[in-house]
């Protein structure tokens, strides 16, 4: 298992941890931000495939800011696709 850790920019959350295995979500965990949304957030895609959780997130805006918390976490995960 490896653990992919960075800071999100643009957003009221301070960092990201994501652990991963073989291309799969094991846990993810997000300080700062909006704590229930963001802990849904991380429930919900434990088990899903790097891939997958990129596709479902980028782009969402949160209110009139040209990034959210969710896009901040795929553009991290960005960095495990090669």
């Amino acid at each position: 298992m490896e653990t992919l850790t960075f800071t999100p920019e643009g957003v009221c959350s301070r960092q990201m941890i994501i652990e991963h295995e073989n291309g799969i979500i094991i846990s993810a965990r997000v300080i700062g931000g909006c704590h229930g949304n963001l802990q849904g957030i991380c429930a919900l895609i434990k088990g899903m495939k790097v891939e997958d959780v990129i596709s479902k997130l980028q782009g969402i805006r949160c209110g009139y800011k040209s990034t959210s918390c969710p896009d901040q976490l795929a553009k991290g995960l960005k960095q495990l696709v090669k």
